[in-house]
């Protein structure tokens, strides 16, 4: 019978066992390796249950891949010896990693990264406790009727409102320590030719709002969206800020005007509301370049901010 080939390729990454060219893979521990052994060759699969019933692949280079779990140094010995028997050069002896674990997903970082207080108010990152503090009032129909998603219990908007993408884009806004409403400030691309895309990554964000109806008619909705909106150009150095709502939603688009943003557009019809109507869509927009240094005086100021950011 034809001499055992002695393989140059296997390259030992423990200590070697004497007269043997394969790896030594720290058996003491006894755990289960799987092997992956190409051969030169076509092998029938009548040989799959003589080779310790590892899989055969042949593939169209003229050559088999078994491929399996073996207990031990023994067995794998014991392996190639059979392999030598049958007269199949032997071209590579490798070891399977084991599957790795699924890395989990990289959770996204609050936009708001430190709290903002106005005179009366405090913005600050949301968390998955504030979720019960929101649910009060964002289930109320006159607060519902305009958003994107209507709650419909506890349970299902606890889910909603800690998922990562919405929990890092929502900001709570707060009075004595008490939740009055929450804001939206997600971060995106500003539209760019080709040339300068790199530019308009993340230089503009888009914003919106709720606040509890007992709480309205105090001006905390202006001041806490003032407040985020300078947020947004002092400390995010962000070049635009947009926020869109129905044209009937008139106190949401009488916010913005009371801002300085500009009415940039009006869609007729464009939107579906639950309802069954479709209704129009107004967008209103302010540029960094157009924000006044001072807007009034329900924000204290810093050095390099004009929103006073909190420990």
């Amino acid at each position: 019978r034809p001499p055992y080939p002695r393989p140059p390729y296997l390259r030992a990454a423990g200590r070697r066992s004497r007269g043997s060219d394969v790896v030594n893979h720290s058996t003491a521990t006894g755990a289960t390796m799987t092997y992956e052994i190409r051969v030169a060759g076509h092998l029938d699969d009548h040989w799959a249950t003589w080779l310790d019933t590892l899989s055969l692949v042949r593939h169209a280079d003229g050559t088999t891949v078994l491929t399996g779990s073996l207990a031990d140094q023994a067995q794998l010995h014991g392996l190639l010896a059979r392999i030598r028997d049958l007269g199949a050069p032997l071209l590579f002896v490798s070891t399977v990693d084991s599957p790795r674990p699924a890395r989990r997903p990289v959770q996204p970082a609050p936009v708001l990264t430190a709290r903002v207080c106005t005179e009366r108010l405090t913005l600050r990152p949301a968390s998955e406790d504030d979720a019960d503090a929101t649910w009060e009032y964002r289930r109320l129909p006159s607060v519902g009727e305009w958003l994107a998603q209507l709650p419909t219990d506890l349970t299902s908007y606890r889910s909603t409102f800690v998922e990562p993408e919405r929990l890092a884009t929502t900001v709570v806004v707060e009075r004595l320590g008490h939740v009055v409403g929450d804001l939206m400030i997600r971060v995106e691309d500003a539209w760019a030719q080709a040339e300068v895309t790199a530019d308009a990554k993340g230089a503009q964000a888009e914003l919106g709002w709720a606040l509890d109806p007992a709480r309205s008619g105090q001006g905390y909705a202006t001041e806490a969206v003032r407040g985020l909106v300078t947020y947004a150009f002092t400390d995010l150095r962000l070049h635009r800020v947009v926020a869109s709502c129905f044209l009937a939603n008139d106190r949401s688009w009488r916010l913005m005007e009371r801002l300085g943003m500009r009415r940039e557009g009006h869609a007729f019809g464009e939107s579906l509301h639950r309802s069954g109507q479709w209704l129009d869509t107004v967008t209103y927009a302010v540029r960094a370049t157009e924000w006044p240094p001072v807007l009034d005086r329900s924000l204290a100021t810093r050095p390099g901010s004009r929103a006073r950011a909190a420990s």
